[in-house]
């Protein structure tokens, strides 16, 4: 019975834990070699747009929040902003997205083993004996791209990414989600 509680312990820890879990974005980048990003002073927007290619059912008031927060993020990494693109030293745009994703997982339901007598028709069972159990879920996961453009060559200089599984407190409270991924991924440009 001490094990029964102790695994029931555990199994409520293991719930609880997985219920708290915040999901963190995880940001990448790349950059083209053949383009230095250090002298550069000045940005503007590619396109008027702002965007590279807008999704469908892309919220236009979403769409004002990640266009500010772009253009804050990289005033906030010394960089100027200015109207005319062809005066920038770089130009940038980007692009959102999101897709559902499944994930499944398999775990041991028990572990059971023991001795019996006879076979058959009294359960003889020799070794240990385990069941399991499959779970799945379905969830969205997010993605937003920034792309920098060198004006002067007309070249891409780099790509920045981040993937989020988006919660439920994520789709109520967008901008501060918004502010912080925007924030991650520029912060790795240089």
């Amino acid at each position: 019975m001490n094990y029964l509680k102790k695994m029931l312990v555990m199994a409520l820890v293991v719930f609880i834990a997985s219920c708290t879990t915040t999901y963190k974005a995880k940001v990448y980048f790349d950059k083209n070699s053949d383009v230095d990003t250090q002298p550069y002073k000045t940005f503007a927007w590619l396109t008027d747009a702002r965007i590279i290619a807008s999704p469908e059912d892309f919220n236009p008031v979403m769409k004002l929040r990640v266009d500010k927060e772009i253009e804050q993020a990289f005033i906030s990494q010394g960089y100027q902003l200015i109207a005319d693109a062809n005066e920038a030293d770089f130009t940038i745009s980007y692009t959102v997205g999101s897709r559902e994703q499944i994930k499944i997982s398999h775990y041991p339901l028990s572990y059971r083993g023991g001795f019996g007598w006879g076979r058959g028709y009294y359960g003889a069972m020799f070794g240990p004996m385990v069941s399991s159990n499959s779970e799945v879920r379905q969830y969205t996961e997010g993605k937003l791209a920034i792309d920098v453009f060198d004006v002067k060559s007309h070249q891409p200089a780099w790509h920045g990414w981040a993937t989020k599984r988006m919660t439920s407190k994520d789709k109520e409270m967008p901008s501060s989600v918004i502010k912080d991924v925007v924030k991650e991924v520029v912060s790795q440009f240089h």
